[in-house]
């Protein structure tokens, strides 16, 4: 990775001059917290855009702060070293960006209650990274944490093991991604996706007192389905039979973006092809990635 740089403590350097002890505790323990970035590429324009940058960057000051890791950085200057480190590393694809506030101290005890607190951000290409048009899923048989566990309305490092748990489990038994459930039986959301479902009419997806995260994607489709399809929204608690009559499902999330639902636990969602709603979600979601749209370009950070 000798072309690849990265931010690392207040310095952008090369990626294989970053090392982290085997005794982190963010190695041993999951003791930090996460983003997830998108930048897409406009090739009529010859310009990458960061999507929704500086909302992601107030999420993970909410996680560092419910962490108790202190990173000594405001919204804009972490936006800032991002559009530097995109033009540092000459990015001209769609890039994947990974900020990752943790502890670094190397003590044996996995407390939060020290001051070793490191920030780093590195970027990768990433295009399509459902790489299927449609998924068939199953309900997991591992529950999400809630809130009172592992807080998982901010992206703690640690929490995505029930993600990993649970999606381990659906390709085990041949299903692309898994759902999962609260311990009240209620939907929640997939590994690393939120989730909705079409019902006479109407948009539903799960509420943030149901343990799901606040998706940043999440929040723009219930903006574009409001705003350009008419569309009422409603967040309220999903039941597990309610999934199995839907019209439509599908995930949104930065890396899954927005994919199609066709199959829950070998039943067909609507007629088990991808629904018209979600592709014009979808259609609309797309176009203003680029900055094409001028009501949404302010969800656009021009890199270059």
């Amino acid at each position: 990775m000798s072309n690849s740089y990265v931010f690392y403590q207040g310095k952008i350097v090369k990626e294989e001059e970053v090392k982290i002890s085997i005794r982190c505790k963010a190695f041993n323990y999951g003791l930090g917290c996460f983003e997830g970035i998108r930048a897409y590429w406009d090739e009529e324009t010859n310009q990458l855009y960061a999507f929704r940058l500086r909302e992601h960057y107030e999420r993970l000051l909410l996680s560092c702060k419910a962490l108790n890791i202190n990173i000594p950085y405001t919204v804009e200057e972490l936006c800032d070293w991002t559009l530097k480190l995109l033009r540092k590393n000459e990015f001209k694809t769609t890039v994947y960006i990974r900020p990752v506030a943790f502890k670094g101290s190397d003590h044996l005890f996995p407390t939060l209650y020290d001051d070793d607190n490191r920030i780093l951000i590195y970027c990768h290409p990433m295009g399509n990274f459902a790489g299927k048009d449609a998924f068939r899923v199953c309900i997991s048989s591992w529950r999400r944490i809630s809130d009172n566990m592992i807080p998982a309305r901010i992206k703690p490092t640690g929490g995505y093991l029930n993600s990993a748990l649970a999606s381990l489990e659906a390709l085990q038994n041949g299903y692309d991604e898994a759902i999962l459930l609260t311990d009240s039986g209620y939907v929640c959301e997939g590994p690393g996706e939120n989730i909705f479902i079409y019902k006479n009419g109407k948009l539903i997806t799960p509420p943030p007192s149901d343990n799901i995260l606040e998706g940043i994607t999440r929040d723009t489709v219930i903006t574009l389905a409001r705003e350009e399809l008419g569309m009422e929204v409603v967040q309220r608690s999903i039941t597990r039979t309610e999934l199995y009559s839907a019209e439509e499902a599908f995930f949104s999330g930065t890396a899954m973006e927005v994919t199609p639902i066709v199959e829950i636990d070998n039943r067909k969602v609507g007629d088990g092809k991808p629904g018209e709603v979600c592709k014009k979600i979808k259609e609309i979601f797309f176009n203003i990635t680029t900055g094409k749209n001028p009501k949404y370009a302010h969800f656009c950070t021009p890199v270059y």
